[in-house]
């Protein structure tokens, strides 16, 4: 459906997946680190609020492998969007 992003003769030169880590080992080690780790960050919120709502670790697994598989367009696309974000996030503070 996005095959523009994965195209490796594209404007963009790679996915969002690729520039995003091309970014990552060659940006200001300081800058990529706390963009990381604010991913991270981002990821055990959002485990903590499923955690708030009811849902043990095992079943929070359960979930989320149930709906990477059902969602896998969705999740891919959502995927490309962070990417992007996180690229965007350190090129500006790199400038």
């Amino acid at each position: 459906m996005y095959g523009i992003f994965e195209d490796e003769d594209d404007i963009f030169m790679g996915s969002p997946k690729s520039k995003f880590l091309e970014i990552v080992y060659n940006a200001n080690r300081n800058i990529a680190e706390a963009e990381l780790l604010q991913l991270v960050e981002r990821i055990a919120a959002l485990e903590l609020l499923l955690e708030e709502r009811g849902m043990d670790a095992d079943e929070l697994e359960r979930v989320l492998k149930t709906l990477m598989f059902e969602k896998a367009a969705e999740i891919d696309v959502a995927a490309k969007n962070i990417y992007m974000d996180s690229v965007g996030k350190i090129l500006s503070q790199s400038e």
